[in-house]
């Protein structure tokens, strides 16, 4: 008897959403269908608006994107269940990860904040949402992130390979799964991963992304310069640790240099090699006895980057679809699987990763009358 959920999952890239239709019967994985929705400049725009640090927006403002980002969420919902023909009734919940407009665990109160309603969700599916994943782990004290690490050890862990996990999204982060299915799993976030690249492409070139790594490669990395950049305070601390794109930022890179002394390309050279040394800094340091890296994220589509990082570590490196999923679609199975362990009334955060107190429940449960009326959150 198949056992469906939804993941949903929009990232620090601000691309659009990922939505995945995941089978977990007889405790297995299983993709079943995959839908992509990307979003429209506007609402590209109004996110990039909303989460700048410092940014005044108003009340109204926040409130309209976040409704509208539910309806989007829901338009997912129903595109892939279409496209795979199964019934809302077949699907148990759905794990809407939101889109996160700042993440900050370290200030005096602490917080994670994602919109994209999952009132909305929930009404316009049919479908029970567990949503507001990271909030009650730094209520336990942690970071809130990453939290795919538990996943990654429910589908990655392997009794006779030491591997590290590697997600480059906006945000780089590793999971270090050990050989011994019983000794910790620890994961961080390393720093940038897409982030600068994207930003400084956008800047330059009014381009989203540096497609294939190409422009960046026709630039010269400055060591120097990386170097510079590598002393920021982030690299050195001790996990758990985790980060977002309100930290690594256009102000960020202007803090350390002229960025306007630099030919454009060659600063674009330097970013990739940036996010690829410190994500092998992290390996060699805190994963020494790694035999496998599996990449997953978008960063997996950036030849040059993944191309920096096998030069600057002693081991394969990996697409994760050789294993099993394919790297766009890691991270919306993860949230289906955290929806899953909600409902199952089992805690999806890993504490060794997050630094929280205790393994917690995760999120909060939009639940549907299936008689009809609205749902209601606990």
């Amino acid at each position: 008897m198949p056992e469906l959920y939804i993941g949903l999952m929009s990232g620090t890239s601000l691309d659009g959403i990922d939505a995945a239709l995941v089978d977990f019967q007889d405790n297995e994985t299983h993709l079943v269908e995959f839908e992509y929705l990307p979003y429209s400049d506007e609402i590209q725009s109004t996110i990039q608006k909303i989460s700048k640090p410092e940014s005044l927006i108003s009340l109204k403002e926040y409130g309209a994107m976040d409704a509208q980002l539910g309806r989007l969420f829901a338009k997912a919902v129903n595109a892939l269940l279409a496209k795979a023909a199964i019934p809302t009734s077949s699907v148990k919940a759905i794990g809407s990860h939101g889109q996160t407009i700042y993440h900050a665990p370290d200030i005096r109160f602490p917080f994670s904040l994602q919109i994209g309603d999952p009132n909305i969700i929930a009404e316009t599916t049919g479908i029970t949402t567990v949503a507001d994943f990271r909030r009650r782990d730094i209520a336990a004290k942690g970071q809130g992130a990453p939290l795919v690490p538990a996943f990654h050890q429910a589908v990655f862990q392997h009794p006779n390979e030491h591997r590290c996990i590697v997600n480059i999204g906006g945000i780089a982060n590793i999971t270090v799964l050990p050989r011994n299915q019983s000794a910790e799993v620890i994961g961080f976030d390393t720093g940038p991963g897409n982030t600068l690249m994207d930003l400084w492409i956008k800047l330059h070139r009014n381009l989203p992304y540096d497609k294939n790594g190409a422009w960046g490669k026709t630039g010269k990395i400055d060591h120097d310069l990386v170097t510079l950049l590598k002393q920021d305070a982030y690299f050195n601390a001790a996990p758990p640790k985790s980060t977002g794109k309100e930290y690594f930022s256009l102000p960020w890179i202007y803090q350390y240099f002229d960025a306007f002394s630099y030919k454009a390309e060659d600063v674009q050279a330097s970013l990739c090699f940036l996010t690829a040394i410190t994500i092998c800094d992290a390996v060699k340091k805190h994963a020494p006895a790694t035999e496998r890296i599996l990449i997953c994220g978008g960063g997996i589509h950036n030849d040059y980057l993944l191309e920096l990082i096998q030069q600057n570590i002693d081991c394969p490196v990996e697409s994760a679809e050789r294993y099993g999923i394919h790297p766009d679609h890691v991270e919306a199975v993860a949230f289906a699987w955290l929806a899953r362990q909600t409902m199952n009334n089992l805690p999806g955060n890993l504490k060794e990763v997050t630094g929280a107190l205790d393994s917690v429940i995760l999120g909060g449960i939009y639940q549907v009358n299936k008689k009809g009326g609205s749902p209601v959150a606990r």
